[in-house]
This record gives C-alpha cells, structure tokens and sequence, in this order.
C-alpha cells in the first residue's frame, strides 16, 4: 500500500506543479487554456464476454493538463529536450496527459495451484506515466510516452483480483504465489499518427482515415506498431481516436474541443487494426534477471478493433470498444476479446 500511496503522491504533485504555472499563450493556430480532462478507463475480457484469462484486466486513469506548457515550465523543457533529439517541431499545439494504471495478466485455468506451466504467468503491472503531444496543422500528432512502475507483488495485483472476485462470487485465483517477481519497469514509446480525410468537414459529418506507426523500448516491452483506424461520425477534429492501455490499436489523451461541430457535440463509429513485431514481453518472457515462470512468446501480434465514440457539450465523454487479439504465445489456442469503456469528464 506504500507503494501505491508514493506513486499517487507523485501524480497529485506533477499535476499540481503544472497547474500552478503560469498560463501560457496558445501557439498560433493552437488551442486557448482548458479545463483539464480526466479519463477513468476499465478493460477487461469480461466486461462484454463471459472470459476470465491472459490480459484479464486494465486499469487507467490520465489527467490531460488544461492548455499548452507554459515557457520555461518543466513540461516545456521537456519538450525542449525531446526537441533535441528531432521529434517535435515547433508552431505545433502541444498538450501533455500524466497517468496512473495497473494490468492483470493470467492462464485460463485459475483453479490450478501451481499453474499450468504452458500456460502464460500471473503477473500485475503497475506504473505512472506521462504523455508529450503535439499536434502539427490539425494532421499529424506525436506522441513521445515515458512509463515508470513496477512488476510482480507490490503491484496489488493479487488482491484487486481475488477481492473483485469474492465481491461477485467467483472463485479465487488460486495460482498467485507462482506470479513474476519484484521488477522495476519502464518502457518509452514514441508514436506518430495521421488524420486522411475522405469525405466532409470534419467539424460536421464526415470519414476519415488515421494511419500510425510506432516503437516501444524498454524491459517490459519492446516491440514496433503499424496500423490505422477507420472514422465515420462528426467532430473528428478533435482528436486521434480514442485512448487504450500499451500495447493497442489507436489514439491518446490529446483532445481538441475547436474540432467539435458548432453545438460542441460529436460522435463516431470506428473500426481498425494494428501490427506488432514483439522483441520482448516480460509478461510472457519473465523476469528480466531472476528466475520466473515464462512461456514462449510469438513475435508477430495482431489486433482488431471496433467501436463507438460520443462527446457531449465539451466537457464529458463516453468510449467503448471490443478488440480481438492474435494468440500471443506457442500453445494459446484462441484469440483473446477485450472490451473497453472509458468516461471523460472536465475537472
């Protein structure tokens, strides 16, 4: 539980810190100031299916910072040292998210004391991040995402599950005393997506087409993206698809209410799919330098998504998605189905 009390303490201070700053003035062409947006999101095999294994649970919850950094701000010069490095461009509009999350990851069969060893580990992730984005001329977003967190039993993982279950009665996970050791974790990503319309204005009604690549480096993960999303509906302007939890099809946090249509509304339906070459995933490989339970991982996974998008007024939010993902290990016999729901409101 201290754990958990550090990392939500050094989420209250980052956003407290940028809150505190002064006001920037927007960027030419870029967003004014703005409430900031939270995101609570839940993914769970269970949550549109009757399942209860693999990646079994995701939860996040991200706090998108009203406007852009301020000059001279830590954001700002985080942003500077990204710049070094060629990533961002400047005259952009620039936005940053910072969040808290936790995965759960089981075998199918939970009754088993010990596991099935053919079976993936159990295994909790839990981490704080933060997210620079940047959008340039209402077409290209960047999204360069650093993770922090940690591996094995101070994750709660055990414990969320197991409690959840005896609230809904089900059975008890039995297998948790074999889950992946105590490891500090962090992985960087950096993504780019494009939005290409077909039809429309994307204010009012319209489709379009967000293609995007990606790479991720670090001992939890490592592996490179490509894919793109399919956008039917109104107010596609104001953002690149909907926010999922590492690794997944689609968009981010960033959030621009001027692409709203002129009564601040917008819905879309979506469907898409994403490509990943995997170099490493703890979750599956194990432990990076203990001995752990660990199965032979497939190197190429897909993913396949649908789903519906609603804004209401500016300020609140619905997302819920279905995704099926290719088998990620030598012996899962079956895709896996994940179902999202994420409400975000202005704070």
């Amino acid at each position: 539980m201290r754990r958990w009390a550090i990392v939500a303490a050094i989420f209250v201070v980052l956003s407290a810190h940028a809150e505190a700053q002064t006001p920037a003035p927007a960027v030419s062409g870029g967003p004014t100031a703005e409430s900031d947006r939270i995101t609570v999101l839940e993914e769970n095999d269970s949550l549109y299916f009757n399942s209860d294994k693999h990646y079994t649970q995701g939860t996040r919850l991200s706090d998108l910072l009203g406007g852009p950094p301020a000059p001279g701000g830590l954001w700002d010069d985080a942003y500077g040292l990204a710049g070094k490095a060629g990533i961002f461009r400047d005259g952009g509009r620039r936005r940053v998210a910072i969040f808290l999350g936790q995965s759960i990851f089981t075998p199918k069969n939970l009754t088993l004391k010990p596991p099935d060893p053919k079976d993936r580990p159990y295994a909790g992730w839990a981490y704080a991040g933060v997210s620079l984005l940047q959008d340039t001329g209402g077409r290209m977003l960047e999204n360069l995402e650093l993770d922090l967190g940690m591996v094995g039993p101070g994750t709660l993982a055990k414990l969320a599950q197991n409690n959840f279950h005896q609230y809904i009665g089900a059975s008890q996970a039995r297998g948790w005393s074999s889950q992946l050791q105590q490891e500090p974790g962090v992985m960087l990503s950096y993504e780019r997506y494009w939005k290409l319309p077909i039809f429309g204005d994307e204010r009012g009604f319209s489709m379009d087409v967000v293609p995007e690549v990606g790479a991720t480096v670090g001992n939890i993960m490592t592996y490179g993206d490509v894919g793109g999303m399919l956008r039917i509906g109104t107010g596609l302007g104001a953002d690149y698809g909907p926010v999922r939890v590492r690794p997944a099809l689609s968009g981010t946090d960033y959030f621009d209410s001027s692409g709203l249509d002129d009564g601040d509304h917008g819905f879309y339906f979506y469907i898409g799919t994403q490509g990943r070459a995997v170099g490493r995933n703890i979750f599956l490989d194990g432990n990076t330098f203990r001995t752990s339970r660990s199965v032979p991982k497939k190197n190429f996974v897909g993913d396949a998504e649908s789903g519906f998008t609603y804004l209401y007024s500016k300020s609140l939010r619905f997302d819920f998605s279905v995704a099926i993902r290719s088998e990620e290990f030598v012996g899962q016999k079956t895709p896996d189905e994940i179902g999202t729901a994420a409400l975000t409101f202005n704070w």
